[in-house]
């Protein structure tokens, strides 16, 4: 009789635990590292976007309602608002390179060390 017909009986093995595929991202998020690198990014992030939308939200509003202020020449054909236009230009050039610097300081090491605890390797 042909094997795929035969009734052989295989003998029960005993059930393994399953082998994880990858890392435990449940155990990691709940994890006190992660906790605290969560608190860290927003302690700088909520901040620095709330003052970031009332920088923009004023420069907004003064455009909207005080067109004299914002007309008024600083020299030659520059006015305010060209300046405070420039100025969110700016802004934000400065809060990238200050979360830039933020995150090499202090998250980035955090991650590093979350990393080696989970056993990711970055290739």
């Amino acid at each position: 009789m042909p094997a795929m017909f035969a009734r052989e009986q295989v003998p029960h093995l005993p059930s393994l635990p399953p082998v994880p595929d990858g890392p435990d991202y449940a155990g990691i998020q709940r994890s006190a590292a992660f906790v605290d690198l969560r608190g860290r990014l927003r302690r700088f992030i909520f901040p620095m976007s709330l003052l970031f939308f009332a920088w923009y939200l004023t420069y907004v509003l003064l455009a909207a309602y005080a067109h004299d202020f914002m007309s008024r020449r600083v020299f030659g054909e520059v006015n305010v608002a060209m300046l405070f236009g420039l100025g969110q230009f700016a802004s934000t050039i400065l809060i990238t390179i200050a979360y830039l610097k933020f995150a090499k300081k202090h998250v980035d090491p955090q991650v590093a060390e979350i990393r080696e605890q989970a056993g990711v390797i970055i290739r």
